[in-house]
């Protein structure tokens, strides 16, 4: 269906609001804007929907929502009478609107005879993916953007395991969203009308209390936090998020009352005021928390992005200046504290483990080694994670310890499937008193740490690519890497090739063996040196993302081996882009 077709058919329906359709009116002639607005059905993935707010197929508004709602239900009235009396559990975080399309959600699984909860105010991600399981819904609704700037809003779904849709649903599920071609296919119940007929409830401490009696289990040293609590302060920012109440909540409780929160940043703001985005990867998120630590004496700050799953922290080195962790390093201390701590307690086994994507650092995997714990790698997406979690709570094979992706998300316990920066945030404060304690900053951990295992720096870079011609640049950027890759880098052969499309590992001059993972459109190389990158598209972004994790003798000499491929790769990009001349 063309784009004018699918305007008019909106402008046309009752279902569409007189305001929203003036919306629409308003960019008719601009028929660019129009174009990008209704060409096509906001993509529905694994990560759910993620687009910027508007009227138009391809935007998130209440419709979008609805129609999406409506296959949702459709999908799970296939499951049976039973599966729609568990229900869906629905929570939203600050952005704006989020409230709004939570509720609407609710609306049209309650006319469709489909149980909702539906929490009160803003909850976080792992609060809501712990919810399905305390409460034995069959799904889960989330309404979030994660750490995208402030015009954007999502919606994403999990199953009744915790854990965000499979590909295969995912994919039933964008069928049924397809095939709703007429609003009229929608039913939707008033608000009234749902809690009425006993269709809609609103849940807050029913889950809030389990929750946190159940993170607070992560605490390994309470002693340690009773007696020296005093000794750390700790500056938080939710950055406008959702994260406010339960982590502090969750910091009390555990004995830490050295804590001091962000004014200017500490209530829900869906524009996000402070901030250029809420993602606590980005140093000038924390410009306003480094002032309060100054003021404060802080020895650690967090900052959690608005649905609370990943968790940025900086840490005051010796010199009094504050230095911003990257994901990695995060997921090294991480590793490196809790296997220790488990050691010295006696708690580690033979059947541990540690889960990580194929994207982030394997120094982790030296570390393990150490301690007789395996490290498993999956595709990047945190389900991935959440599936063997489930899995190994299930068959008993494995004893989950930790699993992490780079990109800030970590989870340190079973009590849900998606990743938890409230949780992570009592261990991270745990740690960092515990080294205080033995005179050490995080900083000094990490040296300890390259000093044992080799030194190794890494790294990403994210390149936007925005629209039709975005995605196609994108796709000539993979493809010119998985077709044409040079084999030397920074005076390095290439000695590995993974490519995760075609399940290939290439051990170049050795032939080759299959990657027993699920097809994915990413490649990685592997330097004779153990260095490696991997090219990848984002799920979620409009972006393609080179992740590094280079290795030198020092930490010098990593940084500069690091810089040199990095200029390598950055210049072979804009070969690849570069606009072919014409030939006379």
């Amino acid at each position: 269906m063309l784009y004018e077709e699918r305007s008019q058919l909106w402008l046309d329906s009752e279902y569409i609001e007189e305001a929203d359709k003036d919306e629409i009116k308003n960019i008719i002639e601009d028929k660019k804007e129009l174009e990008d607005r209704f060409y096509k059905n906001l993509e529905f993935g694994t990560a759910g929907l993620r687009g910027i707010m508007g009227m138009g197929t391809n935007r998130m508004n209440t419709y979008v929502v609805d129609m999406t709602t409506q296959a949702l239900a459709n999908y799970i009235s296939k499951w049976g009478l039973k599966a729609m009396e568990r229900g869906v559990v629905i929570a939203y975080d600050s952005r704006n609107n989020s409230e709004k399309f939570a509720l609407s959600a609710a609306r049209v699984l309650a006319a469709n005879n489909i149980k909702v909860y539906l929490f009160e105010s803003l909850r976080s991600v792992p609060q809501l993916s712990f919810a399905i399981r305390k409460l034995n819904c069959i799904s889960g609704i989330v309404i979030t953007a994660s750490h995208n700037p402030p015009a954007y809003n999502g919606y994403k779904v999990y199953w009744q395991e915790g854990y965000q849709l499979t590909p295969e649903a995912a994919t039933e599920i964008s069928d049924l969203i397809n095939e709703i071609i007429d609003f009229k296919a929608i039913r939707k119940l008033t608000e009234e009308d749902a809690l009425a007929k006993g269709y809609l409830e609103y849940i807050s401490e029913k889950v809030d209390g389990p929750y946190i009696t159940e993170i607070l289990k992560g605490v390994s040293r309470p002693n340690l936090i009773k007696a020296k609590n005093d000794d750390i302060s700790i500056i938080y920012t939710p950055i406008h998020g959702s994260g406010n109440i339960p982590l502090r909540r969750a910091l009390k409780e555990a004995g830490f009352d050295n804590v001091h929160v962000v004014s200017e940043q500490e209530n829900p703001d869906g524009n996000f005021p402070t901030v250029k985005e809420p993602n606590p990867e980005k140093r000038d998120v924390f410009d306003l928390a480094i002032k309060l630590a100054e003021k404060e004496n802080g020895d650690i700050i967090m900052g959690t992005d608005p649905d609370a799953d990943r968790l940025g922290i900086a840490y005051k080195e010796n010199n009094g200046e504050f230095r911003l962790l990257t994901g990695n390093e995060i997921g090294i201390l991480l590793t490196y504290y809790m296997l220790n701590t488990m050691k010295e307690q006696d708690r580690l086994t033979e059947k541990g483990v540690i889960i990580k994507s194929i994207v982030s650092t394997e120094i982790v995997e030296d570390i393990a080694k150490t301690y007789g714990v395996k490290v498993i790698n999956t595709l990047t997406g945190f389900k991935y994670i959440g599936e063997l979690v489930e899995e190994y709570s299930k068959t008993k094979l494995r004893d989950f310890i930790l699993g992490f992706e780079e990109s800030y998300g970590y989870l340190p316990g079973t009590h849900c499937r998606d990743k938890d920066a409230i949780m992570t945030s009592l261990i991270i404060s745990e740690m960092a008193l515990y080294y205080k304690e033995t005179g050490k900053t995080l900083g000094d951990v990490l040296n300890e740490v390259y000093e044992l295992y080799g030194f190794c720096i890494d790294d990403i870079v994210s390149m936007e690519m925005a629209g039709k011609q975005g995605a196609m640049e994108i796709q000539k950027i993979v493809d010119y890497f998985r077709k044409q890759m040079p084999m030397n880098w920074a005076g390095k052969k290439v000695a590995v090739i993974e490519d995760y499309l075609s399940g290939k590992r290439n051990l170049v001059g050795e032939g080759s063996e299959d990657i027993v993972l699920p097809k994915s459109n990413v490649i990685k190389a592997y330097l004779e040196d153990g260095s490696w990158f991997c090219i990848r598209p984002s799920g979620t972004e409009p972006k393609i993302k080179v992740y590094f994790s280079i290795k030198g003798k020092t930490v010098l000499e990593a940084r500069q081996n690091l810089d040199d491929i990095k200029e390598e790769i950055q210049t072979k990009v804009d070969e690849i882009l570069k606009p072919q001349e014409d030939v006379d």
